[in-house]
């Protein structure tokens, strides 16, 4: 769906909206939300600020019957502010640095908008995503090349990753729980370059998966 349309088709949900909420609150009723839907979440610190979802690849896509874990941090000042976005297990994807699981999205990096919430980015934005690759603006530059060079090979690699690293068993325990103490910022990153503050994954954690 082009991101215009889709920003015309919450507009009349966004006015509704109290324009005196606090973005506390706001993250609060979001967070909420996504709990009680169907997706698995899973709160790091005893907070709301960070967590981790279980995320499934979208059905007709390479990815379809994959499970992972997506790192989300929200800023202080969200939903004026975009979350942070990261795969914890691998994906190989042209824009997914398969390393830091960094997610190369303009929706959410670039043209993110208080009218979005975070279930537009598991329902919408992730799969949208993951069906509609663009090596043409690659984070993972081997996933991109091999794309448009050879696809059939792509196609196999995809699928080889999916098996090795996105079954259920690779994300029952959270690769974040013993080595976060001991991370640098540099071992995060959200694919944006304004900001110090935002967490996504890190380098490979579940590579022995």
């Amino acid at each position: 769906m082009h991101l215009a349309v889709f920003r015309a088709a919450f507009q009349v949900n966004w006015l509704l909206f109290d324009k005196m909420s606090s973005p506390s609150k706001r993250r609060d009723m979001d967070v909420m939300k996504l709990m009680m839907s169907d997706y698995s979440v899973e709160t790091i610190n005893d907070g709301i600020s960070e967590f981790n979802v279980e995320f499934h690849g979208p059905k007709e896509s390479l990815y379809e019957g994959g499970i992972w874990k997506v790192r989300v941090e929200l800023p202080d000042a969200y939903p004026y502010k975009s979350p942070s976005i990261g795969f914890l297990n691998k994906i190989f994807h042209p824009n997914v640095d398969e390393l830091s699981g960094s997610v190369c999205l303009d929706v959410i990096n670039q043209s993110w908008s208080p009218m979005f919430d975070l279930l537009n980015v598991f329902e919408v934005f992730l799969p949208q995503l993951l069906l509609y690759p663009n090596p043409s603006d690659p984070l993972n530059g081997d996933a991109a090349s091999l794309m448009m060079k050879d696809k059939e090979q792509y196609e196999q690699k995809v699928k080889e990753f999916c098996e090795r690293y996105a079954k259920k068993e690779c994300i029952v325990n959270d690769p974040t729980d013993e080595s976060d103490e001991e991370l640098s910022d540099e071992d995060f990153s959200d694919g944006r370059t304004d900001s110090d503050d935002d967490v996504a994954g890190h380098a490979d954690p579940l590579a022995n998966c």
